[in-house]
C-alpha cells in the first residue's frame, strides 16, 4: 500500500465529475490491493443495481454481467495490466432487471506505483445502447461500431479453441459472423511455398478451381496483400475491373461492390490471407480498418497455432507408425486384422501397439497394448517395450515369464511410465490358447455360430508397476487357458475403442460386444465394423484393435497336437504344461482320467529335466485310435529303464507308476535324442461323443 501514498492528489474514492453523470457516464474506482470497487450513483443506474445490492467489490456485478462476459472483461485487463499499459476499453453485455441484454462500455485509467506495479484503476461505465449526445436515442454508428468490435472479440476468442485449420475455417465460414461482419462472402489462403492455398470459401457459393493454387506473385488481391504484408481494400466493381482483371469474371456474376484482403502475419512473416467480399461501395474507416486488422491478427495467431498442431500431430503420429510393425505376416492356420487410429488431439498421442509373432510349428503369439500418457514420449517407450517383449517370446520364454521380464524392463528404463498388455499365444493346431493379462482389458471370443462372450482371464499388474511377490518366486502373471476352435475368432483392443464421452465404459463394452456379435465374419469387414463404433474422430485417445480367426471346419474333438517347451531350470514350464495337459483332456472327454494322465506327463517330464541337460520338449495330442499320447522329448541317447526301488529310495519308481498308469508306454530313438511317450485308452461314450470346450482357467504363478 506504500506505493499508492505515491499519489497524494487522487482522492479514494475518485470524485465524480457532474458531465459525466448528465451524458449517463458513470465512474468507478477499484483498489487492486485491498480488492474494493466503488461505483458512483450512475454507474449503478447503468448496471440497474440498488446501493443495498451492491457489495462492493467486482464480485457484485456478477448479477448483471454473464459468467462468458466476465471471462471476456477479465481477460481484456488482466492483459492490459500485463502489457504495462496504462488505459484500456471494451464492450460488454449486461442482463437487466427485465432479463434484457444491453450492450455497455467501459473505459479504465491504471494507476501504477514507481516500480510499475498496478494498484488501482479509475475509470467511466457508460451504457452502449443510448447515444451520449442524444439521451434515449439508438446511435446507428455506435451500434455498428459496438457490434463488429463484439464480433471481433468473439470471433478471436472461439478461434482461441480452434486446433485444426478445419477448425478455424469452421469458425470463420460461421454465417452469423460474417453477418455481424457486413460481409457477404470470406476466403481464408494458406501460404505454401511460393504459392496461395485457398483452403475456405463461403457464403455466395464463389469457389472457384482455377484460384485454388495461385502464385504469391499473381495480379490478384491476396497475393498481393501477401507480397506486401499490407491490407488491400477495394472500393468498388469499377476497381475490381480495373486492378484485378483476372479476377474480375469471377466476381462480376455476384452481388459484390467491394472488398478487403488481410495479409496474416506470425513472427514477422506472411502465412496467409483472408479476404472479406462486402455488397455495399465505399471507403472504409479508420475505426473499420483498425478493426479488421485486429481481427487479421486473431486469425493468423489461430492459423499458426492450428498448423504447428497438425505438424507436431503428423511428426508424432509419424513415430508412432514407425514403432508400430510394417506389416503383418502370413500365418498358415489363421487370418489377422489389425487397425490403429491416432487422436487428432494436436502432437497428444499416444502409447497404443499391436504386434504378430509367428512362432513355428503352427503356433502364433499376438498381442496388444497401450503406454500410459499421450506425447511422443509415450509412442517411443511403446517402441522398445514392444521391441523387448517380442524379443523375451522369441527367445522361448513362456509368456508369464515375458511379461514379467518386460514390466522389469519398464521399470529399469525409469520413465515413471507403466503400460498394460494382453499377450495370447494359439496353437492353431489344436486350437488351445495361452493368454497373459497385464492391467489390460479382457480378450473377447466369438464363436463360429456368432455367440460372444468376455475370456475372464487372470491379470497381474500394468507393466513398469513393482511386483507384489517380492520373494522370487512365480513370476506375477498367471497364464488362462482356452481353446479356439475352427472358425473361432479372438479380438484383442485398448481403451479407445470402448471409451465413449460422456458415457461409462459398461455402455462401450456393451455397444462393442454387440457389434463383434453382429458383425460380419470376415475379419477385415470385422475390423472396420468394430473401428466406425468411434468413427474417425476418435474419442481423444488412441485405438489398436486386433482381429485373429482360426481357419479350419470343425474336427471331431480337435485333436491336433499341444507342444510345450520344458527349459532347465524353469520352473514355469512343467506347471503350465501340466495345467494344459488337465484343460485339453478335459476338452476330450476324459477328465475322469486327468489326474492319472496328468501324474504320468509329470514323472516323464521329471525324468527329462532331472536326467538330461538340454531340457525337452512335451507333446499331447489324440491318435486316431481314440486314444490320448503323451511325449516327451530330450536330447539324451541314453535309453531308461524300469527297475523296482529299494524301500528307502528317494527315486526310481518313475517308469513303474507309469508303467501302473497308462495302458501303453515306450522309447523311441529320435535324432540325436529319444522320445518317451505313454498312451491313455479314453471312455467309449467319449469317443463318440462331442466334448464341449474346456473352461478358461488361470495358472497359479509359479
Amino acid at each position: 500500500m506504500a506505493e499508492r501514498g505515491t499519489s497524494p492528489t487522487v482522492d479514494w474514492p475518485a470524485r465524480p465529475d457532474l458531465s459525466l453523470a448528465l451524458n449517463r457516464m458513470g465512474t468507478f474506482d477499484w483498489d487492486l490491493d485491498s480488492g474494493q470497487m466503488h461505483l458512483d450513483p450512475t454507474a449503478l443506474e447503468v448496471f440497474e443495481l440498488r446501493p443495498e445490492e451492491f457489495t462492493g467489490t467486482p464480485g457484485g456485478l456478477r448479477v448483471r454481467i454473464p459468467p462468458g462476459e466476465e471471462a471476456r472483461l477479465d481477460a481484456r485487463v488482466a492483459q492490459a495490466l500485463k502489457d504495462g499499459r496504462s488505459h484500456y476499453g471494451a464492450y460488454f453485455r449486461i442482463r437487466r432487471r427485465d432479463g434484457a441484454m444491453s450492450w455497455t462500455h467501459i473505459q479504465g485509467h491504471i494507476l501504477r506505483g514507481p516500480s510499475g506495479r498496478p494498484y488501482r484503476i479509475i475509470g467511466i461505465v457508460r451504457d452502449a445502447d443510448l447515444d451520449p449526445g442524444e439521451p434515449g436515442a439508438r446511435s446507428e454508428r455506435d451500434e455498428g461500431r459496438r457490434r463488429m468490435t463484439g464480433v471481433v472479440e468473439r470471433t478471436t476468442a472461439i478461434l482461441a479453441h480452434a486446433r485444426t485449420v478445419n477448425d478455424v475455417t469452421d469458425i470463420l465460414k460461421d454465417p452469423a459472423a460474417l453477418g455481424h461482419l457486413g460481409a457477404v462472402s470470406i476466403m481464408l489462403g494458406v501460404v505454401d511455398g511460393g504459392r496461395v492455398h485457398l483452403v475456405a470459401e463461403g457464403q455466395l457459393g464463389t469457389y472457384v478451381p482455377e484460384i485454388e493454387y495461385t502464385r504469391v506473385d499473381a495480379d490478384l488481391p491476396m497475393s498481393e496483400a501477401v507480397r506486401t504484408l499490407q491490407p488491400v481494400y477495394v472500393t468498388s466493381r469499377d476497381e475490381f475491373e480495373r486492378r484485378y482483371p483476372l479476377l474480375w469474371r469471377y466476381i462480376e456474376p455476384l452481388s459484390v461492390r467491394s472488398g478487403v484482403y488481410l495479409p496474416l502475419i506470425a513472427q514477422g512473416r506472411p502465412i496467409g490471407a483472408i479476404g472479406l467480399l462486402y455488397a455495399r461501395e465505399g471507403d472504409f474507416t479508420a475505426e473499420e480498418s483498425n478493426l479488421l486488422v485486429a481481427l487479421g491478427s486473431g486469425i493468423a495467431q489461430s492459423l499458426q497455432r492450428a498448423i504447428l498442431f497438425e505438424q507436431e500431430h503428423d511428426l508424432a503420429e509419424g513415430l508412432q507408425r514407425a514403432m508400430l510393425p510394417r506389416s503383418i505376416p502370413a500365418v498358415p492356420g489363421a487370418r489377422i486384422a489389425v487397425r490403429y487410429r491416432s487422436a487428432r488431439m494436436g502432437r497428444d498421442i499416444g502409447g497404443d501397439w499391436y504386434d504378430v509373432i509367428p512362432l513355428g510349428e503352427g503356433r502364433v503369439g499376438v498381442m496388444i497394448g497401450d503406454v500410459e500418457g499421450h506425447d511422443t514420449d509415450a509412442a517411443a517407450v511403446m517402441g522398445q517395450l514392444r521391441i523387448v517383449l517380442r524379443a523375451y517370446i522369441v527367445e522361448g520364454h513362456t509368456p508369464g515369464t515375458a511379461m514379467a521380464r518386460a514390466s522389469t524392463f519398464l521399470r529399469e528404463l525409469e520413465t515413471e511410465r507403466f503400460a498394460t498388455c494382453t499377450y495370447a499365444e494359439i496353437d492353431l493346431t489344436s486350437g488351445m490358447v495361452q493368454i497373459v493379462r497385464a492391467g489390460h482389458l479382457d480378450p473377447v471370443v466369438r464363436r463360429g455360430d456368432g455367440s460372444c462372450h468376455r475370456v475372464s482371464a487372470a491379470g497381474g499388474l500394468p507393466l513398469g508397476l513393482p511386483p507384489r511377490d517380492r520373494s522370487g518366486t512365480g513370476s506375477g502373471y498367471p497364464v488362462t487357458t482356452m481353446e479356439l476352435h475352427p472358425g473361432d475368432a479372438l479380438l484383442l483392443c485398448t481403451d479407445g475403442l470402448i471409451e465413449r464421452p460422456g458415457a461409462d465404459a459398461d455402455t462401450g463394452m456393451r455397444e462393442f460386444m454387440e457389434a463383434v456379435r453382429d458383425g460380419p465374419t470376415d475379419v477385415e469387414e470385422l475390423a472396420d465394423a468394430l473401428c466406425d463404433l468411434v468413427g474417425d474422430s476418435g474419442t481423444g485417445d488412441d485405438m489398436a484393435l486386433l482381429v485373429l480367426r482360426r481357419r479350419g471346419t470343425p474336427a471331431p474333438r480337435g485333436g491336433g497336437p499341444l507342444r510345450q517347451r520344458l527349459a532347465p531350470g524353469d520352473t514355469d514350464g512343467p506347471t503350465l504344461a501340466r495345467h494344459l495337459i488337465r484343460a485339453a483332456v478335459a476338452a476330450w472327454g476324459a477328465r475322469d482320467l486327468a489326474d492319472e494322465i496328468e501324474l504320468a506327463a509329470d514323472e516323464l517330464m521329471t525324468n527329462a529335466l532331472v536326467h538330461t541337460e538340454g531340457g525337452g520338449q512335451v507333446n499331447l495330442r489324440l491318435t486316431v485310435e481314440g486314444r490320448i499320447r503323451i511325449e516327451v522329448e530330450d536330447s539324451s541317447s541314453a535309453l531308461p529303464r524300469k527297475r523296482e526301488a529299494g524301500d528307502w529310495a528317494v527315486s526310481g519308481r518313475g517308469l513303474m507308476l507309469v508303467d501302473r498308469l497308462a495302458d501303453e508306454w515306450g522309447v523311441e530313438p529320435k535324432g540325436a535324442g529319444k522320445c518317451v511317450w505313454c498312451e491313455f485308452s479314453l471312455p467309449v461314450a467319449s469317443v463318440v461323443a462331442t466334448a464341449d470346450p474346456p473352461p478358461a482357467l488361470p495358472v497359479p504363478p509359479g
